[in-house]
């Protein structure tokens, strides 16, 4: 008995005769005809996305992901279309050659029997040219209706944050269009971004998108035209809130304005004062430093990164507008702090240890996703057995192996043993005595600085009340 995976795509609501319930339909009357196993987990859904790549194509990367686990979890990847897989034939090919090569599974078309001869391979890549080629096609034709309508000022995209979509027009949204507002105003009146996201966010606004407010998100909002009634379209769709191409266009739109004009040129012109941060970054790259990626933030735990000024930390999320503390802090100064406690560790002993079991890292944690995959081999058996694939015998059988398996793993589990406490922190003390002198010295590179004290440190937190850290070693 086989078991299957089902891909489902469609890239426009519209697309009736492929919607992902009737391609879902077809899947399954397909695969019950040749005895294939379709457990719900393997059904893989991408709504309104388009096939030309796939980045963006997140069920799609789940699946893929998931075909590549050893052993391989099904034989055959099910589609409506082979159009429906991929219409770039690059990725096709890829994926394709991928999947049948090095997994052994297969991608089927079930609308598309081109069976399995030296001339199929000719007609699945004619059937793949005539997809892009529709794709490709469609695509320049969308764009053509898309410019169209902004040289009108027409709506062109989905509404920005202040505004709702009526009758194909923007209308002000009661609720947020006021919150734009108090944007605008507070910026004006030299408000920072990160302050300004903070505040929004702790009175339970979100992005369109759902997610919190950042600095990029304030800005966005700033220097987003829409707001004073216009639309910004690029056609070539290669610009971004802080580059405009030289064929952006900025046209009158048809719409209300939320913010007047005066407003808006006092923020552009404050926006154009403020330090070119950017370009700063560009010209004076991050230099790797001893702490790197080891530092968290004490109230949020996010990571202490290196400011735009190259010699002190602030927690990422602070920079923001995530969260409401500031961590900032001198590299040379938590340098300092980081030598101290290492050395007092070593000479008392007295530290925060995180115990790991002496059986391999790696071989502990594949055994939760392992015995996984064996409990659902439990329910695809139970379907077959439902479904009269399997006869009682095979069934209590193929459950008893699968059983026995389960069993063998949660024991290893349950028998990893934990290094000892006393002489793990012994371990700890003489590797910190060996490492320090190497820490300090100027001659060594910080990112070799860096390795040597990831091998004991799990991570540093720093406690900007108070100036002190908490050192987690691991052994």
């Amino acid at each position: 008995m086989k078991i299957a995976a089902a891909y489902i795509r469609v890239s426009t609501e519209d697309q009736v005769e492929y919607s992902p319930a009737s391609q879902l339909e077809k899947i399954r009357e397909y695969a019950k005809r040749n005895d294939y196993i379709l457990p719900n987990e393997f059904i893989f859904t991408d709504e309104g996305i388009s096939g030309r790549h796939t980045a963006k194509r997140t069920a799609f990367n789940r699946m893929i992901g998931i075909a590549k686990q050893k052993p391989k979890p099904f034989d055959a990847i099910l589609l409506w279309k082979f159009s429906r897989f991929a219409r770039n034939r690059e990725d096709s090919i890829v994926y394709k050659s991928m999947l049948r090569k090095q997994c052994g599974i297969d991608v089927i078309s079930i609308s598309e029997n081109i069976g399995d001869d030296k001339m199929s391979v000719l007609i699945e890549a004619l059937i793949e040219a005539m997809d892009e080629y529709y794709s490709i096609n469609l695509s320049e034709e969308v764009k053509r209706g898309m410019n169209e309508k902004a040289s009108r000022g027409e709506a062109v995209t989905i509404p920005s944050f202040g505004y709702d979509i009526k009758n194909g027009k923007y209308v002000p949204d009661p609720e947020t269009a006021p919150v734009v507002q108090k944007i605008f105003a507070d910026f004006a009146n030299g408000k920072g971004m990160r302050t300004i996201a903070a505040e929004i966010n702790d009175n339970g606004y979100r992005t369109r998108r759902g997610n919190r407010f950042e600095n990029r998100t304030v800005k966005y909002i700033l220097t987003n035209p829409v707001y004073i009634g216009k639309i910004r379209w690029t056609p070539s769709g290669k610009a971004d809130y802080r580059t405009d191409t030289f064929d952006t266009l900025i046209i009158n739109g048809t719409h209300e304005p939320i913010i007047d004009t005066e407003l808006w040129d006092k923020v552009q012109n404050r926006i154009k004062a403020m330090p070119k941060t950017k370009y700063m970054r560009q010209d004076n790259p991050k230099m790797p430093f001893m702490l790197q990626g080891l530092v968290r933030c004490s109230a949020c735990g996010a990571t202490l990164c290196q400011a735009v000024n190259h010699t002190s930390l602030q927690c990422y999320a602070y920079a923001h507008g995530k969260c409401k503390i500031s961590h900032s802090i001198s590299i040379k100064k938590l340098n300092g702090i980081v030598f101290d406690t290492l050395e007092n560790a070593a000479l008392t002993g007295n530290f925060k240890l995180e115990l790991i079991p002496k059986v391999k890292t790696k071989s502990i944690e594949n055994i939760p996703a392992q015995i996984d995959r064996e409990r659902k081999k439990l329910e695809r058996i139970k379907d077959a057995y439902e479904n009269e694939l399997y006869t009682l015998e095979e069934f209590k059988r193929s459950r008893q192996q699968i059983l026995s398996r389960i069993s063998d793993l949660e024991e290893k589990i349950n028998t990893a043993e934990l290094p000892d406490e006393e002489k793990a922190r012994i371990q700890i003390k003489n590797k910190i005595h060996s490492l320090l002198p190497t820490l300090r010295s100027p001659a060594v590179a910080e990112d070799t600085k860096n390795s040597l004290l990831k091998s004991i440190v799990e991570r540093i937190v720093f406690y900007r009340d108070n100036g002190n850290i908490d050192i987690f070693f691991y052994a």
